[in-house]
């Protein structure tokens, strides 16, 4: 790509060719391109049917933090509005699941919706864990406190690898 004598900046040409994959520059296609990309706001608010199928495309995502210490895996997750009763953890061969039900967004008396960011519904995380750890009860300790799900895991101890002298 060419850049120009008196700045690093990329010219339209260019841009559109990074975009595009083309040594050819096509402004017009970045400009049609862009135009989509841009949507233009509506008046009207989104149909029921248009937040369903919204919801339908992005499944619940729990948001997890994972470090270790000398001895112990901490799994951090934010859990802000669930109970203990709708929370699911279990362990198996080193993966870590989390699931639950997090209750509450729907009103019936709602009318109209102008904002809806927050994930009401079921959800589920699977988590490779980063090391081996100890799976029996009690290895793992689990905490539900001001909304975050603390799990705490002793890791396995791994020997370290003997040395053979070669005879």
């Amino acid at each position: 790509m060419a850049r120009t004598t008196n700045s690093d900046d990329l010219l339209d040409d260019d841009l559109a060719a990074a975009f595009l994959g083309d040594d050819v520059a096509a402004p017009a296609a970045v400009k049609d391109a862009a135009q989509e990309l841009v949507e233009q706001p509506s008046n009207e608010p989104a149909t029921e049917d248009e937040w369903a199928s919204d919801t339908d495309d992005f499944p619940g995502q729990l948001a997890v933090d994972v470090y270790e210490t000398a001895d112990k895996l901490v799994v951090k997750a934010r859990t802000a509005g669930i109970s203990k009763s709708d929370l699911d953890v279990s362990i198996a061969d080193n993966i870590l699941t989390i699931s639950g039900v997090l209750s509450g967004g729907e009103d019936e008396q709602t009318t109209r919706w102008h904002i809806q960011e927050c994930y009401w519904g079921e959800f589920s995380r699977m988590i490779a864990l980063p090391v081996q750890v100890r799976e029996d009860e009690n290895s793992v300790k689990a905490e539900l406190k001001d909304g975050v799900l603390t799990i705490t895991f002793d890791k396995e101890k791994v020997e370290a690898p003997k040395r053979i002298a070669i005879q």
